[in-house]
């Protein structure tokens, strides 16, 4: 195999895939090289981000979250963006691109579903046969976005295998793809898998931190103090740390989902519990045991529930450009109330993750300007929320 551009992020990364898949990952990246240098094209996907999915997304002073942590909180509000979520994003790119190289079936996966969502709302706007793959647990934890990319057209079929999450759905995507490659193009959904994977979604997501970087300047007048994102995959992260790279004076923080905790093993904090090696494609940090057998994941968020993190943070993890702390379910839930009460805003569970970091380090950020990518939106959670909510407040309040 022949590519053109670097495969790897430092050690991490590469190209671990089967045979079948070699000359597709050849052509794609043969085409993406080829059209990100196209002004048609690149014009194209503008205008879709502009006029279809509402670029560029406000950048929100939150007052009452600062005035309670004593530090300048600001929120990118990716969860105003068209669908929900920062997902559109890479999914207006890659169908338009795998549009231009003549594919008519596109084939995803979803673990909260806004993916999902985002990937059938691309194919109902171009006009490509859409299929997604859902673990059925989260299927059932995420029941309104499966209702929604069935209303828009695509088929989805529930994984009911493993732990039937998000790591067997990408399974089940790849296996697909791997039966029909070429009519079929796999739109993946976060910036992992085997190369051109991981920099095509971080390339179609760094909208994300351009965009704050220039806003943060206009409306602050100077840069963060500290950017944070959750980190499931990564994209969204990868997305706004990127406006920030050359920054040296802004700290980047992933914050990983803790779930019921690091000792009890029921998490996915890849580098707080995790080594590096290989999953769906890249060598990367993964939740492995001594055997190397992939290890079971919890997350209150579908989206944070994956036991991979993607290769261009395993890099900045190894050369300290960002940190990787975590938040439990419990501080998610806390970090979901607080954007809910002070300021109006329902955060999907996996940004939640992000804000529950800051609410816990209050102390280390008074006077700090922070600013927080809040992903995506919490309808989809409402079911996980009432629930999780409801234990915590046997009598109802919140």
């Amino acid at each position: 195999m022949s590519l053109s551009a670097p495969t790897r992020f430092g050690d991490y990364g590469g190209v671990f895939a089967p045979e079948t898949l070699m000359a597709p990952l050849e052509a794609l990246e043969r085409a993406w090289l080829a059209f990100r240098g196209d002004p048609a094209f690149m014009s194209e996907l503008a205008a879709l981000l502009r006029d279809y999915a509402g670029r560029p997304t406000p950048l929100t002073p939150a007052r009452r979250l600062s005035a309670a942590i004593g530090a300048e909180v600001w929120l990118k509000r990716e969860d105003l963006l068209h669908t929900g979520a920062h997902k559109l994003n890479n999914t207006l790119g890659q169908a338009l691109l795998a549009k231009r190289m003549g594919k008519t079936k596109i084939l995803a996966e979803t673990g909260a579903g806004q993916h999902g969502v985002a990937t059938a709302t691309a194919c109902a706007l171009l006009g490509l046969e859409c299929t997604v793959y859902m673990g059925a647990v989260d299927a059932a934890r995420q029941r309104p976005n499966l209702l929604r990319m069935e209303l828009l057209g695509a088929r989805v079929i529930e994984v009911e295998h493993g732990q039937k999450t998000l790591k067997d759905a990408i399974n089940e995507a790849m296996r697909a793809w791997v039966a029909d490659p070429h009519e079929s193009h796999y739109l993946l959904g976060s910036a992992l898998g085997p190369h051109p994977f991981p920099s095509i979604v971080a390339e179609f997501q760094q909208v994300i931190g351009q965009e704050a970087r220039a806003q943060i300047l206009a409306q602050a007048g100077a840069l963060p103090d500290i950017a944070v994102a959750c980190v499931g995959g990564g994209s969204n992260a990868i997305g706004l740390f990127r406006g920030f790279a050359n920054d040296v004076d802004v700290e980047l923080v992933g914050v990983e989902a803790g779930g019921e905790g690091i000792a009890g093993g029921r998490h996915a904090a890849r580098f707080a519990g995790g080594s590096p090696g290989v999953l769906h494609g890249a060598y990367t940090y993964l939740l492995q045991d001594a055997d190397g057998q992939v290890r079971e994941t919890h997350s209150v968020s579908a989206g944070l529930d994956y036991p991979a993190v993607g290769p261009e943070h395993a890099e900045l993890h190894d050369r300290g450009r960002a940190t990787y702390p975590y938040a439990t379910d419990a501080e998610a839930l806390l970090g979901f109330q607080a954007l809910a009460k002070l300021e109006g805003i329902l955060p999907a569970l996996e940004s939640a993750h992000a804000v529950g970091w800051v609410l816990k380090e209050k102390d280390k950020l008074r006077r700090k300007r922070v600013l927080i990518n809040v992903s995506g939106r919490g309808d989809k959670d409402l079911d996980t929320l009432r629930a999780a909510l409801g234990q915590q407040n046997p009598g109802g309040a919140t």
